[in-house]
């Protein structure tokens, strides 16, 4: 709370005064009402009644007006914060090394960062606000009430105890099935996330019966954690009613008995039953904070589970400028994806200023890895990778990777035009060396025949055929003018 929303404070500011208006309103409004009641039943001269209707209806009004001006405030305040924190995380997420984006899904990454989040809205907009509000209120009326008659007063607040006992009772139960629900959830996202990337394998390949049991299975057991869920919620909100309705009763009933002793007037009654209901409504606001509270604190656990995971690689102290043709080495080089199961053993070779080397192997010999290692998705095992003499692992990684070009084996294209995808978003290469290093490459006729040219709007990986895209990948190596060139499994396509 206090990092996403001390930015916003004027915003929060407004809701707290805007809250404490609501409250007094609220509180006002049932005393005019029982004024109005008593003078009708007193014989008040119209006038002064007539004036007591119209103070109730700007009370009335005012509140009206009161939430529509506080609910475009809340909003804002919660997509600010929630859109705040879903940057964060998102970067954060690119700053993790490989190992973490290879145990999870993205399906499973876009649930954290995008769907527990997605629950933080209200407890950033409303939460504290409201839950403080209607705490307050509640404790307001029942100071009223006590004011007008102690017994009833000790009867309601019997009555308020009751009823948060079993709310809170209930919650407790909520939070732990709510966060199963969600990790069942993430589940499926992660599934919907594999399939549709694999929809021409799973067609091509006869797979649709098996994806469509795995599915079923998934969502058969998401059913089986949100079920009880829903049944337990609907039994406490069912329960709460009958609360409701016999501190209704109760009320009625007192101050019915008071009325025919004569200790209250006909207005005091009408103003007992009136609080007793806004005691209802209020205590029906809390439980709706309370579960979205619970859901806040399953969702505020996997984000900061999320947020406190860290790189395996991690960031050198030095900075890196490197000559125009730096010296390579790999010295012992040691690694293994899976503990126990190397795909290098103690592999070392030079590679001297502007010289080339081809490395050929089996598929997973481990060349792929070579060019993993050297662009630092991972840190070797053993051993050491060096750039004119210097260990990588001392090396700042931005201006280590913005040295070295790499040409991956599977290309991403972003539905983007040709000229983000070629700079990658960079607005400051100009569309000269654009053109240029596309005639190196042999793309100028394919460019020329565009519609409109570098501004052709391209429909991501899927607009190009695997050459064309692989040539794009050539020409963003180029562009960036590395001192060392990685091009994996170049001539595949």
């Amino acid at each position: 709370l206090t990092t996403y929303l001390r930015p916003q404070w004027r915003r929060v500011a407004l809701m707290t005064a805007l809250l404490a208006a609501s409250i007094a309103l609220q509180s006002l409004g049932p005393q005019l009402l029982r004024r109005f009641i008593d003078g009708v039943t007193g014989g008040a001269d119209e006038s002064a009644l007539a004036r007591t209707g119209l103070l109730f209806l700007g009370v009335v009004l005012g509140g009206q007006l009161i939430t529509a001006l506080a609910t475009p405030v809340s909003a804002a305040v919660g997509w600010a914060a929630t859109n705040a924190l879903r940057a964060d995380l998102a970067l954060h997420c690119l700053r993790l090394d490989l190992r973490f984006h290879q145990a999870r899904t993205p399906g499973e990454v876009i649930e954290r960062i995008d769907g527990d989040v997605g629950l933080l809205g209200n407890f950033f907009s409303r939460f504290i606000v409201q839950i403080v509000g209607n705490g307050l209120l509640i404790v307001v009326i029942l100071g009223l009430i006590v004011a007008e008659d102690w017994r009833v007063g000790l009867l309601l607040t019997a009555f308020v105890a009751l009823a948060l006992a079993l709310l809170l009772r209930v919650q407790r139960i909520v939070g732990v099935r709510f966060r199963a629900a969600r990790e069942q959830t993430t589940r499926v996202n992660g599934l919907w996330e594999e399939l549709l990337t694999a929809i021409e394998d799973v067609r091509a390949l006869g797979a649709r019966a098996y994806t469509e049991g795995r599915h079923a299975r998934e969502l058969g057991e998401m059913m089986r954690r949100v079920r009880p869920l829903t049944v337990l919620f609907r039994t406490f909100v069912g329960t709460l009613a009958i609360i409701f309705a016999v501190g209704n009763a109760l009320a009625f009933a007192a101050g019915a008995s008071l009325y025919g002793a004569g200790e209250l007037t006909l207005g005091t009654v009408y103003l007992l039953m009136y609080y007793t209901n806004l005691l209802a409504t209020n205590l029906g606001n809390v439980t709706e904070q309370v579960t979205d509270f619970q859901m806040a604190v399953v969702a505020i656990g996997r984000v900061e589970e999320l947020a406190s995971t860290s790189s395996r690689v991690q960031d050198g102290p030095d900075d890196w400028h490197p000559g125009a043709r730096p010296a390579l080495a790999f010295a012992d080089v040691s690694f293994a994806y899976t503990p126990g199961v190397p795909v290098l053993r103690e592999v070392s070779f030079a590679v001297p200023p502007g010289q080339t080397l081809g490395v050929v192997g089996r598929t997973g010999s481990g060349k792929s890895t070579l060019a993993k290692l050297l662009f630092r998705f991972y840190d070797p095992d053993a051993g050491a990778i060096t750039l004119d003499g210097r260990d990588l692992r001392a090396l700042r990684l931005g201006p280590l990777r913005d040295g070295i070009g790499l040409v991956p084996q599977e290309v991403q294209l972003f539905a983007a035009t040709v000229r983000d995808n070629l700079t990658l978003f960079d607005a400051a290469v100009p569309d000269e060396r654009i053109l240029a290093v596309a005639g190196e490459l042999g793309l100028a006729g394919w460019l020329a025949r565009l519609p409109a040219g570098l501004d052709t709007e391209l429909a991501g990986s899927g607009g190009l055929s695997a050459g064309e895209g692989q040539l794009l990948a050539f020409a963003r190596g180029f562009l960036r003018d590395p001192g060392v060139g990685i091009l994996d499994e170049a001539s595949s396509r």
